[in-house]
């Protein structure tokens, strides 16, 4: 888990962890937000499949807010929390921060959004999400 920052501590548990690049960002170096959206939801996967105990597909992205940039070269780790389980979904919050060793940055949370996954069967059908 990152550093506390005076915006907080991550909540949840590392979901991914990858670096920005270059082909990620645009002419000024900020990357895109739909590349940040796409991790994020990466990672909202990885938490939903440990939980569901298998295929999940997402279903809703609500609540996103994207608070700084993200630049070439940053490190993204994204959080993920279930903060919520029903009969076939799972919902998700999931936290981005950043860090920097070249530009020596403290760990900063740059988006977060809520996103909803549903468990799936070996046909693609809603399935019950295990009690545990």
């Amino acid at each position: 888990m990152a550093a506390a920052t005076p915006a907080g501590a991550p909540k949840g548990e590392v979901a991914i962890m990858t670096v920005a690049m270059p082909a990620d960002a645009n002419p000024m170096g900020d990357i895109f937000g739909g590349w940040l959206l796409s991790q994020m939801d990466i990672a909202g996967g990885v938490a939903a499949s440990a939980r569901a105990k298998g295929r999940t597909a997402t279903i809703g992205v609500k609540e996103m807010e994207f608070h700084k940039p993200v630049k070439v070269g940053d490190r993204l780790t994204c959080y993920a929390e279930v903060t919520r389980i029903g009969r076939t979904s799972l919902t998700i919050a999931i936290e981005a921060w950043t860090t920097n060793h070249y530009r020596q940055t403290a760990p900063t949370k740059v988006t977060e959004g809520v996103f909803t996954y549903v468990a799936l069967d070996e046909d693609g059908k809603p399935r019950p999400v295990p009690d545990n």
